[in-house]
């Protein structure tokens, strides 16, 4: 279907659902859907057919996509020029759109070294809930002005508008990488990966399993060749397989049963004590925590660090997000701005 064709009925379906009262639960390849709260909404808006590429010009750095894309085929499609999404998306197993990789606001290991997903967002078409396509943003890097609303569409989990088209900015893929591990405790971990960020390394991911610490680094032959020898630690033969796994989570830590937790907080913050089996990710700023702690104990110790947790993926999604009453007071008036009649994936972002 062309992709004109299949956004005009995206538009009709949405006035349906504005005149009728009904709710619309957007969704794309559905690999996602574990993630968030509870949406209540039951009539399907299915964005996966509106798909394809509306320009690309790999001199330029930037891409122009429709948000059914599938990420597996925009990574192939770059990949041929020797180009890449610069936050590292997962694809999970193929079936991972555009939209919902942004929706979710989800970037890889390269994100703390690259930018997260938000920063690659150059401008957006949507359809609001008033039933208006509005465009946002624009399709070069310097025309890119004024308040960035195309940028609030990331991790609003679909609840400000159904994406129609995205421009993002790529960027080469390294001459060359190389993974090196070491054998060390968290402690000693947050430490090296805090002293590793501090200097000049090519560095492009670090993250600490429970066991060891692993680094990436990225860029020119020479340049990564002269890093690995001055940092000394031993190469990792299987360090490409590690860094896809843990980007599409099917790392054994990813499998265990419970609850995990996504914490976010400062780098340099101290172990947080709780008990589970944890991760560390984006040099000690992500920090993955598969545990059956109460959520009430889980969300005070990172607020206490200063830090932010979610309930990634769970049984129970009642309290997998807080937000104090300034910052949920923002986002219902931005909601209301864009979605007054509450029309989209309703209970999907805050119950």
């Amino acid at each position: 279907m062309r992709g004109t064709d299949r956004e005009s009925q995206i538009v009709r379906q949405v006035l349906r659902a504005i005149e009728t009262g009904q709710g619309l639960r957007i969704v794309g390849g559905g690999s996602k859907a574990f993630y968030g709260g509870h949406c209540t909404a039951d009539v399907v808006l299915n964005t996966a057919e509106h798909s394809g590429v509306i320009d690309y010009q790999p001199s330029e750095l930037v891409v122009t996509l429709r948000s059914g894309s599938r990420m597996a085929e925009i990574s192939e499609l770059l990949a041929g020029q020797r180009q890449m999404l610069g936050f590292e998306p997962p694809d999970y197993a193929g079936r991972a759109t555009l939209g919902g990789t942004l929706a979710c606001g989800f970037s890889g290991p390269r994100r703390p070294f690259a930018g997260s997903a938000r920063d690659f967002v150059l401008g957006c078409k949507i359809v609001n809930g008033r039933g208006e396509v509005l465009n946002f943003g624009g399709r070069v890097i310097k025309n890119v002005a004024g308040f960035d609303v195309s940028r609030l569409m990331v991790g609003a989990l679909g609840t400000l508008g159904v994406l129609l088209e995205v421009t993002l900015r790529v960027l080469p893929v390294p001459e060359t990488e190389l993974t090196l591990v070491y054998a060390l405790n968290e402690a000693r971990a947050l430490n090296r990966m805090q002293q590793l960020s501090g200097q000049p390394w090519p560095l492009s991911a670090m993250a600490f399993d429970g066991e060891f610490l692993r680094i990436r680094l990225s860029g020119a032959e020479a340049a990564v060749g002269a890093a690995a020898a001055q940092l000394a630690g031993d190469i990792d033969p299987d360090g490409d397989m590690f860094w896809h796994d843990l980007r599409e989570q099917r790392l054994s830590f990813f499998q265990l049963p419970g609850s995990l937790w996504r914490i976010g907080m400062a780098p340099a913050s101290a172990p947080l004590n709780l008990s589970g089996r944890g991760l560390l990710d984006w040099g000690g700023a992500l920090r993955w925590l598969n545990s059956d702690m109460p959520a009430e104990t889980i969300h005070a110790a990172a607020s206490a660090r200063g830090g932010h947790a979610i309930c990634y993926r769970g049984e129970d999604k009642s309290d997998w997000m807080r937000l104090d009453g300034g910052l949920l007071g923002l986002q219902r008036n931005i909601r209301q701005a864009f979605d007054p009649l509450t029309i989209f994936n309703s209970g999907r972002l805050f119950s």
